[in-house]
């Protein structure tokens, strides 16, 4: 039965188990509690209370069914073989369906075999956007929804990227965030597929801890500004049985999966703007740029059903980011940014994407005027020292994190866990660098342990690679280009051989390498600056 309250509508199904609440005017949905007099739901993190009480003349006949995002959708779920067969020959999943796939995934009741045909289907047969924005709602609403201070609303910003290699912006962009006074509430995954997680990152430092409570995170925001966390029991944890799953079963590279993770980990921050950066390339989740776009737009309609500010920006992702991959040597690449160095196709890409999200949220006037302000952040130390705090808050012993941060190169590398082998790879030919095919590289890092082959797997994370050239520059047959860092055993001759044709050599004139940073999809009534 559906009971109308003012401005809010709530619905329960015949066990009387509240399922959802919607505002028909703002479109944002979230969980709710409720007794006889009143009723109280969360609008993404901020808490909302009707004045109404509940009145039984409200309610509407037995049996009619609770709205969707589109208005219909609802009846008896179906059981999951059901779904699972509907869905794979191609047909539309109801609000009802949906949410019972997520309820059993949380509850146990869906078997292993079971999710994996499940995110199959929807994998080969897609989801429209209802579908997509049911599923989106649903991942969010099966944990506890962020609250923060009513003044922080502004403030509170985040990026979140589809996944590449070398992709440490995170790291940077969130303390450098926190400089330009934002509250960066940032949840992130581990290692999908070829792609390494931020997660997997910072733990490389030892003691940091992506375990945090809500409690722990306002503390942290408070103090520093930034906190880089993971799904918890408590935080989204169907999209982290679906994450994992994902990285297993060869579905990460759909647009209404992809999508629904990014967004409900990020609706439940209560955020005000959101970035996400999609990449594309031969080493991203889609290789062409038109299918990242639709991921983009797809995103971007979402996270406005959702009643989030969303904006996508497409990258490229066909060499490595930065000159390191592998978890602890792009720590310590994302500490060279943090000295206002590093790579400078990583510099580029923090300074544009904080830049963006500066601008959306309306704390600069300007996308150029927002990425200047990132770009002092890197440049006057701000942003190293809001990252040395995050460590220290997040677990790393203090001494420790700022030997990290203060220290030189040289003095970081031995305060972080590296592989007990190096191997260097010579160029073969005479040229100039057209490519280095990220794909390729990570793929064998991967092999090597740097990644995972099942979900829950202990990951290597001194295993790594450093490019030692640049794209676009000259290289003389004999020359080092890259340095591989191994547990051992020695590289393996097929591995050496896919690992120097990810050199791509031309004899064409030597070249700068254009930024990585494509375009920018707005929301609808954002006009482009």
């Amino acid at each position: 039965m559906e009971a109308r309250l003012g401005m809010g509508q709530c619905w329960i199904e015949k066990n009387m188990r509240l399922v959802g609440v919607r505002d028909p005017v703002r479109a944002r949905f979230g969980q709710v509690t409720m007794d006889s007099k009143t009723w109280m739901g969360w609008r993404w993190g901020v808490p909302a209370v009707s004045q109404y009480p509940l009145q039984t003349g409200a309610m509407a006949a037995p049996g009619t069914p609770p709205p969707s995002a589109s208005g219909g959708g609802g009846g008896e779920p179906r059981q999951l073989p059901e779904l699972i067969r509907l869905k794979r020959d191609g047909g539309h999943l109801r609000e009802a369906d949906i949410r019972n796939f997520v309820h059993a995934v949380i509850d146990g009741r869906a078997q292993d075999t079971q999710i994996g045909a499940m995110l199959m289907a929807i994998r080969l047969q897609g989801m429209n956007l209802e579908e997509t924005s049911v599923l989106t709602r649903a991942l969010a609403e099966s944990g506890q929804q962020l609250e923060w201070p009513k003044a922080w609303h502004q403030q509170l910003v985040d990026k979140h990227s589809t996944g590449g290699v070398g992709d440490k912006v995170s790291l940077v962009l969130a303390p450098a965030l926190a400089a330009c006074g934002c509250k960066v509430p940032m949840i992130s995954g581990r290692s999908l597929g070829h792609t390494g997680g931020t997660l997997d990152k910072l733990e490389s430092i030892p003691g940091f801890g992506v375990t945090q409570s809500p409690e722990q995170m306002l503390h942290i925001l408070e103090e520093v500004g930034c906190c880089i966390v993971g799904q918890s029991a408590k935080l989204v944890p169907a999209d982290g049985i679906l994450y994992a799953a994902r990285d297993v079963t060869a579905t990460v590279d759909s647009v209404p999966l992809i999508t629904a993770s990014i967004l409900s980990k990020k609706a439940v921050e209560g955020l005000s703007t959101l970035v996400v950066d999609v990449k594309f390339g031969g080493a991203a989740v889609f290789p062409d740029q038109e299918k990242a776009r639709e991921l983009a737009k797809m995103l971007v309609r979402v996270g406005v059903s959702l009643g989030l500010k969303v904006a996508a920006a497409l990258t490229a992702m066909d060499n490595p980011l930065g000159r390191s991959v592998g978890h602890t040597l792009e720590v310590e690449e994302a500490l060279l940014c943090l000295d206002g160095a590093g790579p400078p196709d990583l510099r580029d890409l923090v300074i544009r994407l904080g830049g963006a999200i500066l601008w959306l949220s309306g704390q600069a006037e300007t996308q150029d005027q927002g990425a200047a302000r990132v770009a002092a952040a890197l440049d006057d130390g701000s942003a190293r020292r809001r990252f040395q705090l995050m460590l220290s808050a997040q677990g790393v012993d203090p001494g420790l994190a700022k030997a990290l941060c203060s220290g030189s190169p040289t003095q970081r590398r031995q305060l972080l866990p590296h592989a007990r082998e190096q191997e260097e790879l010579l160029a073969p030919a005479d040229g100039i660098v057209e490519c280095v095919r990220a794909l390729p590289l990570a793929r064998v890092l991967h092999d090597l342990g740097a990644g995972r082959s099942r979900a829950g797997q202990p990951i290597r994370p001194g295993v790594g690679a450093e490019v030692l050239v640049d794209v676009g520059q000259c290289l003389s047959r004999g020359t080092p280009w890259l340095r591989v860092h191994l547990d051992g055993p020695a590289l393996s001759s097929q591995q050496r051989r896919t690992l120097q044709g990810a050199l791509v050599l031309s004899d064409r004139a030597p070249f700068k390498v254009p930024s990585p940073f494509a375009e920018l999809v707005l929301p609808p009534t954002t006009a482009q600056p």
